[in-house]
């Protein structure tokens, strides 16, 4: 089944030649199905690039899936036309006062990672969004910087800066092979990570009611599973295209910011070698899952959400 998008959005295309199912809205409404809502809660500069990453996973699924963009109500990108924000996202405050609910919502990371949550401009905002999900979302996926607010904010769990980067291919282990989060996944795998910050096992540890499904020896947890606020918490990066990393360490270097090259990701680690994606395999099941997860316990009626 084939994700609902806007045919002039980006995205729309880009999948349609990659072999996703894509569906225009008009073409949705004659179909006699209610497809899953599913909202993506923009906070990354490259708007087009990140609608593009997570509709290429969410669209793999046998499911039908319409896709809602929502942008943070008062903040305003330097980096994607104010045509693209004006025609595709919808404020979040006007989400909010519609009353509408998700049966899914994908919080993604953020640029900010230096910054005390407390001290990002839209800190009282996002509160306001991840409270909401609690009675408008049936399960929400916070991404990176996104998982990282969504833990501290229902647990306390703070997030540490590190000394240097974490960047680059990790090995991680599958820690909770019966999870249905992590139906066939490996016993390890790739993840690409990029972030200064770290979340620390100890901590999750000690926050009742959160389980760690995946983590690294070298990098720390990175999927953790919080049922009691129907939840999912994600500090890397499965939704990375393949020259996601090689971007990122490129304007670094053009940049003149110190920076290693990523490690793990270039064969014989040299840049001047093409990237080889090693995790696009674990991306779909990761998404997969949590689609059909969602369409396994979600309110055929939208409105029994949160009740």
């Amino acid at each position: 089944m084939p994700i609902t998008l806007p045919e002039t959005l980006p995205a729309f295309d880009v999948l349609r030649n990659e072999g996703v199912m894509v569906m225009s809205p008009d073409r949705a409404a004659h179909q006699d199905i209610r497809p899953l809502r599913i909202g993506l809660l923009n906070l990354m500069p490259k708007k087009i690039q990140t609608e593009n990453q997570f509709a290429r996973l969410i669209g793999a699924t046998p499911l039908q899936i319409d896709l809602s963009l929502i942008r943070m109500t008062e903040h305003l990108t330097r980096n994607t036309a104010a045509e693209h924000m004006e025609t595709f996202y919808r404020p979040f405050a006007e989400v909010e006062e519609s009353g509408e609910k998700f049966d899914g919502l994908i919080i993604t990371g953020a640029p900010i990672e230096h910054l005390p949550f407390e001290e990002v401009t839209y800190w009282d905002e996002l509160k306001r969004v991840m409270d909401w999900s609690q009675t408008n979302v049936f399960s929400t996926f916070g991404v990176c910087w996104g998982g990282m607010a969504m833990i501290y904010h229902f647990h306390g769990v703070k997030k540490h800066m590190l000394d240097h980067k974490a960047f680059g291919c990790f090995r991680h282990q599958n820690l909770n092979p019966t999870s249905p989060y992590l139906r066939g996944f490996s016993d390890d795998f790739i993840i690409p990570v990029s972030r200064w910050t770290e979340m620390r096992q100890a901590e999750i540890a000690t926050a009742p009611g959160l389980r760690t499904l995946l983590g690294s020896d070298e990098v720390g947890p990175c999927l953790v599973e919080d049922p009691g606020h129907r939840a999912l918490y994600i500090f890397n990066h499965f939704e990375y295209d393949s020259d996601t990393l090689k971007q990122e360490y490129d304007r670094d270097v053009a940049n003149g910011t110190p920076i290693n090259v990523p490690m793990n990701y270039y064969p014989d680690d040299n840049p001047a070698n093409p990237p080889k994606n090693r995790w696009r395999s674990h991306a779909h099941l990761l998404y997969g899952n949590w689609v059909n997860e969602i369409y396994q316990g979600t309110p055929f009626d939208l409105n029994e959400i949160g009740r």
